[in-house]
């Protein structure tokens, strides 16, 4: 388990992570949301121990990272700025994580940068943007640790690369009980792997919850009323209403099985119940609490 106590980082007079606190659990994807300059990447390398907070704590499974070989061990950085050694090439970083993480698994290592297309005897500075980042993947997944922390690793990726990616970290999670934190600006990016999505914003954690959590207590009613009958008479706890013509969109809380009861009750001229995106629930709880996420996000 990760947690964060009344974690904050300053620099000057810039306040870039401001008391967050979070717990992230094991074997689940931790998403981690937010604009450039929300505090992300600070986070996350006060998580890696790259940097010192000035206050609060962070820990690993019970132990402080900073200047902590043992807690290093347990998890991977993949760092949005990549660093490989000068003129190295895979083979050499396979060399130097080896004997950084004792379970490499350098058969693995092999394997996957055949399959991804990548020469491992070619000097990475002459790799292209996205192929960087899959030697990053693959030095990651195959260190071996509990941890792997993900800063925008899947931006430069192609669509394609960007699914397999998802799915080694999916077999990982399955077979070996792997738990990646994921930074990210893009929802949509990590609406298919994420357990639990954290919003960051101006430092501080907005707003953190389980999905499966959020999509059961939060729906979408489309829906033609009869004559004379209005939302609020539904006895729904509305929190958005979308009018075109006679079709009318709630956003509502509750559970599926009230809202259907509710609706029928109604005997509406038609409705029906629609999935939530993840944008869709985040901009929904964010408007809750007084935030327009579509100006904090894009």
């Amino acid at each position: 388990m990760i947690e964060a106590v009344n974690l904050t980082k300053r620099f000057d007079d810039i306040v870039a992570v401001d008391h967050i606190h979070a717990t992230i659990r094991e074997g689940s994807v931790f998403g981690l949301i937010g604009t450039n300059g929300a505090g992300k990447s600070t986070f996350l390398r006060m998580a890696a121990g790259v940097l010192r907070p000035d206050e609060g704590t962070v820990t690993i499974d019970g132990m402080q990272v900073f200047e902590n070989e043992e807690a290093k061990r347990r998890f991977f950085y993949i760092s949005d700025d990549q660093y490989f050694f000068a003129n190295a090439t895979p083979l050499d970083m396979m060399q130097y994580y080896r004997i950084v993480y004792p379970g490499f698994d350098e058969e693995r290592f092999h394997k996957l940068l055949a399959n991804f297309g990548l020469d491992e005897k070619r000097r990475i500075n002459t790799f292209s943007k996205g192929m960087k980042k899959q030697v990053s993947v693959v030095c990651g997944v195959c260190a071996m640790t509990e941890y792997l922390f993900c800063d925008e690793t899947f931006d430069g990726l192609d669509p394609v690369m960007r699914q397999a990616v998802k799915s080694i970290f999916a077999n990982d999670m399955e077979e070996r009980n792997l738990t990646p934190i994921i930074a990210s600006h893009n929802l949509r990016e990590l609406e298919d792997i994420c357990d639990h999505v954290g919003l960051l914003h101006r430092g501080g954690i907005l707003l953190s919850r389980e999905l499966d959590e959020m999509k059961m207590n939060i729906h979408k009613v489309q829906c033609v009323l009869r004559e004379g009958c209005m939302p609020e008479s539904l006895g729904l706890d509305i929190m958005k209403t979308e009018r075109r013509g006679k079709l009318v969109t709630l956003t509502v809380r509750g559970s599926l099985n009230e809202v259907e009861l509710r609706m029928q009750s109604a005997d509406p001229v038609f409705y029906e119940t629609i999935p939530l995106s993840l944008e869709e629930i985040f901009i929904s709880e964010t408007e809750v609490v007084g935030y327009d996420i579509k100006k904090i996000i894009f």
